[in-house]
């Protein structure tokens, strides 16, 4: 087992851990807040920051239940499951093949879901919620590095050639890589929202 193996076996548990810890904790904010708008139609969160940064015009959108009820329940679920997954690790627990794969489906189905709710954001509900935002910050990070672990433990095959030497430099760069994502989607939002922090900043 190579050092960068090693490395990314003993980090995963607590990139689940953390990440599923603060994406529970901004599901559980938006589900209480979810609670006040419906007793008070006039209830303002404090996530209400400025025209842009306004979780209230997110929250009583129609993308906020997609499926019929409040997306949160589904983050309160879901990341309850990534922790537990993180803290069975730490204690020595060993999964396999199959579920591996599975906690890398399940964790790119949710960043399809809120890379959809992202761009529904900015085009149509013209408002970003901070706390949908932490989420995208820490699953975008749990699928990247379950899928290298994946990929590391030959549990996601790659074929021999190319793209194994493409997967060796991606691997050299992983962080150097997510911090570029994060930066095109900063300035995506800043880019879209000029009109008000052109102004502003």
């Amino acid at each position: 087992m190579n050092v960068k193996n090693w490395k990314l076996q003993k980090v995963l548990p607590w990139i689940l851990i953390i990440g599923g810890i603060a994406a529970t904790y901004c599901a559980f904010i938006l589900t209480l807040d979810k609670f006040k708008i419906a007793e008070n139609p006039n209830f303002i969160p404090s996530c209400n920051i400025n025209p842009i940064i306004a979780c209230g015009n997110v929250m009583q959108s129609s993308q906020a239940k997609a499926f019929g009820f409040p997306n949160p329940f589904l983050g309160l679920i879901g990341y309850s499951v990534v922790i537990t997954i993180g803290v069975t690790i730490l204690a020595g627990g060993k999964f396999k093949r199959w579920f591996w794969l599975a906690v890398n489906t399940g964790l790119l189905l949710a960043t399809i879901f809120l890379s959809w709710l992202f761009v529904q954001s900015l085009y149509q509900i013209h408002a970003l919620c901070p706390y949908c935002l932490g989420v995208d910050a820490v699953t975008i990070p749990m699928l990247w590095y379950v899928t290298l672990y994946n990929i590391d433990q030959k549990y996601i095959r790659l074929p021999k050639g190319k793209a194994q030497k493409a997967y060796g430099w991606v691997r050299r760069h992983h962080l150097d890589i997510l911090i570029l994502f994060f930066l095109i989607i900063v300035a995506w939002i800043l880019k879209h929202f000029w009109y008000y922090y052109g102004k502003h900043l």
